[in-house]
């Protein structure tokens, strides 16, 4: 089993976007510190519900400052975004880094997003397979050229080359964050792995965990590659020595957190999106997910792995909102969660 940190970089009421940067970067040092397999970055425009733009610049820079732990986004907005361009940071990403890095990408929302960068509405509604084929293409062929609806160009060569300096390496893996049928049924076709949000539980992930699968075996994707796949549970964990007190830690600051971050989204067409209650969102949370002691949160997840058939986990730490409090939920899950699944 593989257990990694989910970085959102919160700005929770009354902090500043600095200080919620500073707490994103120093739980995803500690992760390493505590022995975690992986650090999961998410990317928000224009929002305090997530402070940072940029994935990818957040995972350079944490690809520095450590050694060992693996580095993914959760997820880069491929909408927002020309696909060679993110392909070739990724590329050069995954080149210096040695194989540490993993990228994720998304549909991302209606968002005021596609009127800014000037994508425009249909990246997000149709165009989403073409971006992503173009970006897979990038990672694995030499030379690319397109002719689709959204993108066309010449053919030009692959500079850096994300396979040619390690032995047997397809490039960086490539991860799609699924919410539904249809993204489901995209990803498995491609044999790309999923990523699985933190507001679905075991049988939700279940379901779309076997309906990948068989879409995927419909497609012809090889045995050896759906039985591999991958996939990535999102989900939230605060450790603490009894489930009250963990449960109260996510209860006081996340409520505040989401009603703040999740009004601030601006659809780009004027649709209203209904927003979830935040104190019912995060009590739902907590019963989800890795919520209590170490015990307790060891089995929660080894429960949730034998259900899913999912081995790899993106766990929001940061939902206490205190960077001293998140830097100790962190360490307690590397030294005593962790060892206990091992």
């Amino acid at each position: 089993m593989h257990v990694g940190s989910f970085v959102l970089a919160a700005q929770f009421p009354g902090q500043g976007q600095g200080e919620s940067l500073h707490r994103a970067v120093r739980s995803a040092e500690v992760a390493e510190e505590a022995g975690l397999d992986s650090v999961w970055l998410a990317e928000h425009h224009f929002v305090p519900y997530g402070t940072c733009p940029s994935a990818v610049t957040l995972a350079a820079l944490l690809l520095g400052r450590t050694e060992r732990i693996h580095v993914g986004t959760a997820v880069s907005v491929l909408p927002a975004t020309h696909p060679v361009a993110l392909g070739e940071q990724a590329a050069l990403l995954h080149l210096v880094s040695g194989g540490r890095f993993s990228l994720g990408v998304g549909r991302g929302g209606p968002w005021v997003d596609l009127e800014v960068f000037g994508a425009g509405l249909a990246a997000y509604e149709k165009e989403f397979p073409e971006s992503l084929d173009l970006l897979v293409r990038w990672l694995r062929e030499p030379a690319v050229s397109a002719e689709g609806d959204r993108f066309a160009f010449r053919e030009v060569p692959v500079v850096p080359r994300p396979s040619e300096s390690l032995s047997d390496d397809p490039g960086p893996e490539v991860v799609v964050a699924c919410t539904s049928p249809s993204s489901v049924r995209l990803a498995a076709e491609r044999g790309l792995p999923m990523l699985l949000g933190m507001h679905c539980g075991d049988e939700e992930k279940a379901e779309m965990v076997a309906l990948w699968r068989q879409f995927a075996r419909a497609a012809g994707v090889a045995g050896d590659r759906i039985e591999a796949a991958g996939h990535v549970s999102a989900g939230v964990c605060q450790v603490a020595d009894r489930r009250t007190d963990a449960v109260e830690a996510l209860t006081k600051a996340m409520p505040g957190w989401l009603k703040l971050g999740l009004e601030a989204h601006v659809t780009v067409d004027g649709r209203r999106r209904a927003m979830r209650d935040p104190l019912a969102y995060t009590e739902l949370l907590c019963g989800l997910h890795p919520v209590g002691t170490p015990r307790l949160c060891a089995d929660r997840l080894a429960a949730t792995s034998e259900r899913t058939g999912i081995t790899r986990f993106a766990l929001l730490v940061e939902g206490s909102g205190d960077l001293a409090a998140t830097e100790e939920n962190v360490l307690r899950l590397g030294t005593e969660v962790v060892p206990q699944l091992r």
